[in-house]
């Protein structure tokens, strides 16, 4: 697939100017959950810059329909633009389900979404293919779809579990009432004797040691953030992008409170960072009426 580069962006940058390939990756989820990928990026690219934004504020994205799903992501990749990204992750399974085919040629960059990865990864596990997501990625059939363009054999079973993403940016994993909850979703792709389990949400590994401990060791899990990032290594290779210099530091931003966005990412990133908050209002995005996108 062929992309387009262009460096010729807004001034109103907090990174200086430089050279495309010093230019930062965009990434982008509701909250956390895109912490999954970032993590992923530092272990497998750990000269790339990062911006990080969580649209905090509209969270979670599993409950959005699907015309503000496509208006949320369009919002946040032109103020990506503004900020001379020179490639985005969308590390939000619901975004990449909803949004991403029709936005990815309406910007300069390439954008990379987290389906198609998690579904090839999957298929080299298993053929009895489980995928726990938000309902609304589980209604898009995103997943299905994807893993039976590549194997038409395997089987695949899907579970919308809505909770999870607001117990995981309350910060509640280790309550018992989490553990409930998530035997309640496993249940039924059990039930089907799954071989492979796919976390249909970035926010899902932050749930490891709770699923792991209520699904037969024989299943194995997949975590399509691994595999974006390795989607990305190829697409800066592919482009000349790549930096070989030392990073920039990690800039992150909400939508929301950026206080609860630090606590809340403590334990996933080991340090405090420092967070802005970003008036997404204030981009100068197209207007596309919702009601023009259903």
């Amino acid at each position: 697939m062929f992309y387009s580069y262009s460096s010729s962006y807004d001034n109103s940058s907090d990174f200086p100017s430089r050279e495309p390939q010093q230019s930062p990756i965009g990434v982008f989820d509701s909250g956390v959950g895109g912490l999954t990928v970032l993590t992923q990026l530092y272990r497998q690219l750990p000269n790339e810059s990062i911006l990080y934004f969580g649209d905090t504020a509209r969270l979670p994205y599993g409950t959005r329909s699907p015309a503000e799903i496509v208006q949320f992501t369009r919002e946040i990749l032109s103020w990506m633009q503004q900020q001379r990204v020179k490639m985005v992750v969308m590390a939000c399974h619901t975004g990449s389900a909803l949004a991403l085919e029709t936005v990815r040629w309406e910007f300069p960059f390439p954008i990379l979404g987290v389906i198609l990865p998690g579904a090839k990864a999957a298929v080299k596990q298993g053929q009895r293919i489980g995928v726990i997501a938000t309902p609304a990625t589980a209604a898009s059939n995103a997943f299905p779809q994807a893993i039976q363009e590549i194997d038409s054999t395997a089987r695949v079973w899907q579970v919308g579990c809505p909770e999870f993403v607001p117990l995981i940016e309350d910060n509640r994993i280790n309550e018992p009432y989490t553990k409930e909850v998530a035997r309640r979703y496993l249940a039924p792709l059990i039930q089907q004797q799954i071989d492979t389990l796919i976390y249909g949400c970035t926010h899902y590994p932050h749930l490891s040691p709770v699923l792991r401990s209520l699904l037969p060791t024989s299943i194995k899990l997949v975590d399509p953030a691994i595999h974006v990032v390795k989607a990305v290594a190829c697409e800066l290779d592919l482009l000349g992008l790549r930096n070989n210099l030392p990073p920039m530091p990690t800039r992150f931003c909400v939508s929301g409170c950026p206080q609860q966005f630090t606590q809340s990412s403590i334990r996933w990133l080991g340090y405090a960072p420092v967070v802005e908050k970003v008036n997404l209002e204030t981009v100068l995005a197209p207007s596309y009426p919702l009601e023009l996108l259903d």
